[in-house]
């Protein structure tokens, strides 16, 4: 096992700030600008309360305009920053460079679209690091919800972003580059309305109310 201290883990969350008509547009398209921007407010809000209760480190990395974001959601201004790159690759790298500066010897990076993501997927892709260079946790979109590595990678560059085929490109990508790469289980992000219908069906179950309160009560009442 790893020497290295909980604190020198760090997970980054990107997140923007929930204003109608720049969040979740593919959902909005279902159900309203206001109603998507609400629904994406409460799930920085389960993710906020559930990463306070981490033994690593957390930042948030907000897409410019930043909007008052730290304040909005109490958070310490120290713990946010804004992104910095053309493109969501460069804005990872980035991150993962900045961290790396700050200390950080593991850094994950998830994005603020999956409510139900769990701590221990979290601490589990920390540990994974141990034995891997890269620690992908696949979409079912074809993309990834969470992407963790000791230093920054060569794994962001010629990614078709948005599209269906992010996670089989990066994969490409970290194989041409001889990386150790681990997988954990594959899980959803919000994104539309047939996402959001699943995530319905997931808080059917009580413990997944508890463990999501912001995003049960918002969606009970939209």
């Amino acid at each position: 096992m790893s020497d290295e201290l909980p604190e020198d883990r760090v997970l980054v969350v990107f997140a923007r700030h929930p204003e109608p008509g720049r969040v979740k547009t593919r959902l909005a398209r279902a159900i309203g600008d206001v109603a998507a921007a609400e629904i994406y407010e409460a799930f920085i809000e389960d993710l906020r309360d559930r990463f306070a209760q981490a033994s690593f480190s957390v930042r948030w990395a907000v897409a410019p305009p930043d909007g008052g974001f730290a304040a909005r959601f109490a958070l310490d201004p120290a713990h946010v920053f804004l992104q910095r790159g053309d493109d969501l690759g460069a804005r990872m790298s980035d991150a993962f460079s900045q961290m790396r500066a700050r200390g950080h010897a593991r850094c994950a990076i998830v994005g603020s679209d999956m409510p139900q993501l769990a701590l221990d997927t979290v601490v589990e892709a920390f540990a994974r690091l141990d034995d891997a260079d890269l620690v992908l946790g696949p979409a079912l979109d074809g993309g990834y919800y969470l992407i963790a590595a000791r230093a920054p990678l060569p794994v962001f560059d010629d990614i078709p972003w948005g599209g269906p085929h992010v996670f089989a490109a990066t994969l490409k990508r970290a194989a041409g580059a001889g990386l150790r790469t681990h997988l954990l289980a594959a899980d959803f992000d919000v994104d539309d309305a047939n996402d959001l219908a699943r995530l319905e069906s997931l808080l059917a179950d009580p413990a997944a109310q508890a463990a999501m309160p912001a995003t049960a009560a918002a969606l009970r009442t939209r």
